[in-house]
């Protein structure tokens, strides 16, 4: 049975193609400001070149262009694939492609302008927030809508996290966004001092726990079973994984405010829920990787399975990373420290970007008709670059925070500090020299992918199917 020709891969072409881009672009960016961090002379004395203007523009490249254009293709993909159906409207879904570009565009030119909230991962100006709203209304309804034309009863689970996602984000969105604006480019916040904080970290984790981390997860679960040719290890895991995460998410925002005027039973309960969090993410995590059950012997000649279960690596050893940092004693040396950006990477490196790079590679030849990607040593070549650049990031991190961590706190006899801050910034200077390398190889390995999948869409092939998935087995 054929049903490619259904399919609406248009868009699915255009967002995979983005991811690409804004991935460079993001990255770059990346680059740029952890190089302003041992150079500061690299602004050149021009405002919209400082650390704080283009560090949103990093973090909103890399989540939301980057990681959203790679979670609408994959969604996109999925939902056809999986419910046997043609997306419900090709012009909204356009729109949404057009929309999401008009809204990182927009983000490009008002952040290095310092036309920002002010709010973590939420930065963009009240016009903006309006139209991404609209396009995000867009995306649901061509994405529910789908769902509900399925040709078959069943809904598989990567639409399950990838609806979770879609709401979720929504939700989070319209509350913490809620502005008073006060001219055309700015606005301030309904909610004040505290609870302002507050509803920023129930929607800046939440971003991550769900933006971040149920958005690929539903692309691990089509992916990951479809590229090792093996059933999903255990579906009724995968359930179970589904609920307990959407549920105890939620919750875990305050363990970003511990030692902070949030009150005190807030910050516990961010704690306790933190910790719990352990037991749905690692039954994720093990699900995706029991899949190469039967088919552990692939990893030596597919690089794109490396990539994706080296991810799932990442995954749980962030999972497990996070809920430690929020227990308070450990938050007390790890905040505010390197530890939390070696934490941040961690996981938006190793989990959510090689996640999205292993799809990437899987959905190319799929979407131009070609049997393969062009090269497959460039791929491999790719994964050892971006492995060995990630771990020197995140190693060089852990080891200046928790340096960092203990020279703050450190005093003499007489109680005063043993070091000044000056001698704790100069003290992690070689280790900024090592992110900075890590950064550059991450960077490098995404020039290749972008080299490898144009020579791919270039290079005629002959065509493949692509054969729909069918509903999956129960374990």
């Amino acid at each position: 049975m054929q049903l490619a020709e259904t399919y609406n891969d248009k868009v699915v072409r255009q967002f995979t193609l983005a991811t690409v881009v804004w991935g460079i672009v993001g990255m770059l960016v990346g680059v740029v400001i952890a190089a302003q961090l041992l150079f500061p002379a690299l602004n050149f004395d021009l405002p919209w070149l400082t650390y704080s203007r283009l560090r949103p523009l990093h973090t909103n490249a890399v989540i939301f262009a980057f990681g959203g254009s790679a979670l609408f293709a994959t969604s996109y993909y999925v939902v056809q694939r999986t419910c046997h159906a043609r997306l419900i409207s090709d012009g909204l879904a356009a729109f949404t492609f057009w929309g999401w570009q008009l809204v990182i565009l927009l983000a490009a030119i008002t952040l290095p302008l310092g036309i920002t909230s002010g709010k973590e991962y939420a930065e963009l100006e009240w016009p903006i927030d309006l139209l991404i709203t609209v396009v995000w209304v867009a995306y649901g309804v061509v994405f529910f809508g789908t769902i509900v034309r399925r040709k078959v009863k069943h809904i598989y689970v990567a639409n399950w996290f990838f609806a979770a996602f879609i709401i979720t984000v929504a939700v989070l969105h319209v509350v913490n966004s809620m502005a008073v604006p006060v001219t055309a480019l700015k606005s301030y916040s309904v909610y004040p001092g505290v609870v302002d904080a507050m509803v920023q970290w129930w929607y800046g984790h939440n971003a991550v726990g769900f933006f971040l981390t149920a958005g690929f997860l539903g692309i691990m679960y089509y992916f990951v079973p479809k590229q090792a040719g093996r059933p999903v290890y255990s579906y009724r895991l995968s359930v179970v994984h589904f609920w307990a995460l959407i549920s105890i998410y939620m919750w875990a925002g305050p363990h970003h405010l511990i030692y902070t005027s949030l009150p005190d039973w807030a910050q516990s309960l961010g704690m306790v829920f933190s910790l719990i969090l352990i037991a749905p993410s690692w039954g994720g995590m093990i699900n995706g990787i029991m899949t190469l059950s039967g088919a552990w012997h692939k990893l030596r000649t597919d690089p794109i399975l490396k990539f994706m279960i080296v991810s799932l690596s990442f995954y749980g050893m962030s999972t497990f990373e996070g809920p430690m940092m929020s227990i308070k004693s450990v938050n007390a040396l790890s905040h505010y420290t390197e530890w939390t950006i070696g934490h941040v990477h961690s996981g938006a490196l190793g989990w959510v970007a090689m996640i999205t790079i292993g799809a990437v590679y899987m959905l190319v030849p799929r979407l131009y008709g070609r049997t393969e990607m062009y090269s497959t040593k460039a791929i491999d070549a790719h994964f050892w670059v971006m492995t060995i650049g990630i771990v020197l990031y995140v190693a060089a991190m852990w080891i200046a925070g928790v340096m960092e961590g203990l020279m703050w706190r450190a005093t003499n006899a007489d109680g005063t500090l043993t070091y000044t801050f000056v001698e704790s910034l100069k003290s992690k200077y070689p280790y900024y020299a090592v992110r900075l390398l890590g950064g550059v190889m991450v960077l490098a390995g995404m020039f290749l992918m972008a080299w490898n999948v144009l020579r791919t869409i270039r290079n005629p092939q002959a065509s493949t199917a692509d054969q729909p998935v069918l509903a999956p087995s129960h374990a």
